[in-house]
C-alpha cells in the first residue's frame, strides 16, 4: 500500500486565471458581499462612508464590515486574527478584492461605528421579516452571562475593600515593626534592609489609598460595585454557582426558525423589567396586534407582566419557588393554597392561616402577612416549616391576583411553554460553541453591544442560509436593489488585468 503523495513544492501549476473561480457559487461568502454592497451605509450612520476629497484615502467602510461579517461567521473575532485571515485566506481575498487592512484600522472600524453596526443588524431583521422567515405568533425571551473584559481581580465591593485595606494595615504595622526590631538589635543575619522595607512600606501605602478611592467612590455613587478595567460591567451568578464580571445579554426569539428578533446588552444581573421591554420589540417589528411571549422564572415579575398586558403581550413564565426557612420541600411557600373566597392561605396540614389586622391598602402597601401562632403552636410539623418561634408566615404580595392568573395560564399551556427551551436557548448556544462567543473583547456597554450585534447577525445570517440557501437568498438580496456596484467592481478588475 501507498499513501497519498503530495506534489513537489518547486513544481509548476496552471492556477484559474480569475479568484472568482476559487469562489463557489453556493459559498456563503457572497452572501456577505452582496448584502454589504446594497447597504447605504451613509443613512445607517457608518462613518467616512463618502471618501475624503484630501489627505491619504482610507478603507472603504463596506470593506471592513465584510471582514468583520466573515470573521463573526467563522470564529474569528479578533482584530490581530481578521488582520493574518485577509492576507492569507483566499474567500477574504475574494471578498476584499486583495486589500489587507491592518489590525489597527481593523479595530477603529468597529470602535467608531458602535450604533450603525446595532442598525445593520436590525436591518437584516427587516429583510428576513420581508422574507416571511418569522412565524410572528410566538416569541420566547431570555438573557445569558458573558464575560467583560474585566477580571474578578479587578471587581471591587465595599467589603472586599474593607477586608483589602485592613490586610494592607497589618502589612505595613508588621514592617514597621519589623524595622524598629532591626534597628534595636543591629541584627547582622541576612534582613531586608531599612531602605527595602521602606520601598515595601511606601508600595503598600499606595495599594491602600488606591483602595480607599475605590471605597470613598462607591460611596459617592449609586453602585455597589467598581470595575477598573470596564467599568459599566458587573458581577454576576454564572452558570455551576459561580460568579465572574459579565454583561446580561438579552434575547428576543421566534419561534418558527429560531431567528433572532432583536437583542440588547444590560449589566444588570436579573431580568426583571426586560421581558415587556423584549417582546414589545418583537411585537412592533412584527407589526401584529398580539403576541404570545415564553420567559423563564427570572422574567416573573408582577409589574413587568401588567406591562405586557397592557401591549396585548401575552406572557407564559414559571413562578418563582422560594425555600421557606426550614428547609423542607414539602412547606415551600407554593404549598400553601390560597383560598379567595375566605381571603385565608391553606397550609399543607390543612390549617387556615388569616390576614393580620393592618392599616388599609393604600399605593404604599407592597404585601399582606397571613398568619395563624395559636395553630402553629400545637402543630407537630413546626419544625418543619418555620424557624419563628411564633410560628409560620405567609406573605401575599399586592398584585398577587393577577400573578395567580398568568400562574393559571401557564399551567394550562405545558405543552406551549415546553417549547421555551428549544426556541430561545438554541441561538445562545450556537454563539457560544458554534460560534466561539463567550467573551466580550472590547469595553463598555455601547461597545459590546455591537458585539453582540454581529455575533447574532452572523447567527440569523447562518440560518437564513439553511432555510433558503446561498442562490435564493443572493437572489432575493439583489432583487431588492439593482446590482450596479457589483457589476462596476467586475468591470473595474477586467479594465486592471488589461492594462
Amino acid at each position: 500500500m501507498r499513501y497519498i503523495e503530495g506534489i513537489h513544492r518547486k513544481s509548476k501549476i496552471a492556477f484559474p486565471e480569475y479568484i472568482d473561480d476559487y469562489i463557489t457559487e453556493d459559498n456563503p461568502v457572497r452572501i456577505i458581499d452582496a448584502f454589504v454592497e446594497t447597504l447605504d451605509i451613509g443613512e445607517i450612520g457608518f462613518k467616512n462612508a463618502v471618501p475624503k476629497k484630501k489627505g491619504r484615502p482610507g478603507y472603504n467602510p463596506k470593506d471592513l464590515l465584510k471582514l468583520y461579517l466573515y470573521g463573526y461567521m467563522n470564529k474569528i473575532t479578533s482584530s490581530r486574527k481578521l488582520e493574518k485571515q485577509a492576507q492569507t485566506n483566499i474567500e477574504l481575498m475574494w471578498l476584499l478584492r486583495r486589500l489587507t487592512p491592518d489590525d489597527r484600522s481593523i479595530c477603529e472600524f468597529r470602535k467608531n461605528n458602535k450604533n450603525a453596526i446595532n442598525q445593520m443588524f436590525k436591518h437584516f431583521v427587516s429583510l428576513l421579516n420581508e422574507w416571511d422567515l418569522f412565524g410572528k405568533e410566538v416569541v420566547a425571551v431570555d438573557g445569558s452571562k458573558f464575560r467583560a473584559c474585566n477580571s474578578k481581580k479587578n471587581n471591587f465591593n465595599t467589603k472586599t475593600l474593607n477586608r483589602k485595606i485592613k490586610y494592607l494595615e497589618e502589612k505595613i504595622q508588621k514592617y514597621m515593626e519589623e524595622m524598629e526590631e532591626n534597628d534595636k538589635n543591629q541584627l547582622k543575619t541576612h534582613k531586608p534592609t531599612k531602605e527595602e522595607i521602606q520601598a515595601k512600606i511606601k508600595e503598600l501605602k499606595e495599594r491602600k489609598k488606591k483602595y480607599e478611592g475605590y471605597k470613598e467612590e462607591i460611596e459617592k455613587s449609586d453602585i455597589k460595585e467598581i470595575s477598573t478595567t470596564d467599568p459599566e460591567s458587573r458581577l454576576m451568578a454564572v452558570n455551576n454557582n459561580g460568579i465572574d464580571v459579565c454583561y446580561n445579554v438579552q434575547t428576543v426569539v421566534d419561534s418558527k426558525h429560531k431567528l433572532v428578533v432583536d437583542c440588547n446588552v444590560i449589566n444588570n444581573p436579573t431580568d426583571h423589567g426586560m421581558l415587556s421591554k423584549m417582546a414589545g420589540n418583537a411585537k412592533e417589528i412584527f407589526d401584529v396586534e398580539e403576541l404570545k411571549a415564553l420567559a423563564d422564572k427570572g422574567y416573573y415579575n408582577a409589574t413587568d407582566l401588567k406591562k405586557c398586558e397592557e401591549k396585548d403581550i401575552i406572557a407564559y413564565v414559571s413562578k418563582q419557588v422560594f425555600p421557606n426557612s426550614a428547609g423542607e420541600a414539602d412547606f415551600y411557600p407554593d404549598k400553601f393554597q390560597y383560598d379567595k373566597e375566605e381571603n385565608v392561605y391553606i397550609c399543607p396540614k390543612g390549617e387556615k392561616l388569616y390576614s393580620r389586622k393592618q392599616k388599609p391598602i393604600d399605593e404604599n402597601t407592597k404585601e399582606i402577612v397571613y398568619r395563624n401562632f395559636e395553630v402553629c403552636g400545637k402543630c407537630d410539623f413546626k419544625d418543619k416549616c418555620t424557624k419563628d418561634k411564633r410560628g409560620r408566615r405567609v406573605r401575599r404580595p399586592i398584585g398577587q391576583d393577577f400573578l395567580d392568573r398568568v400562574d393559571q395560564r401557564t399551567a394550562e399551556n405545558k405543552e406551549l411553554y415546553r417549547q421555551r427551551q428549544m426556541i430561545v436557548e438554541h441561538p445562545f448556544g450556537t454563539i457560544k460553541r458554534g460560534l466561539g462567543m463567550t467573551y466580550f473583547l472590547t469595553k463598555g456597554i455601547q461597545s459590546v453591544k455591537a458585539e453582540i450585534s454581529f455575533a447574532f447577525l452572523a447567527y440569523n445570517m447562518k440560518r437564513a442560509i439553511n432555510i433558503l440557501g446561498v442562490k435564493e437568498i443572493i437572489k432575493r438580496i439583489t432583487g431588492k436593489k439593482v446590482f450596479v456596484s457589483l457589476r462596476f467592481y467586475k468591470y473595474t478588475i477586467f479594465l486592471e488585468n488589461i492594462s
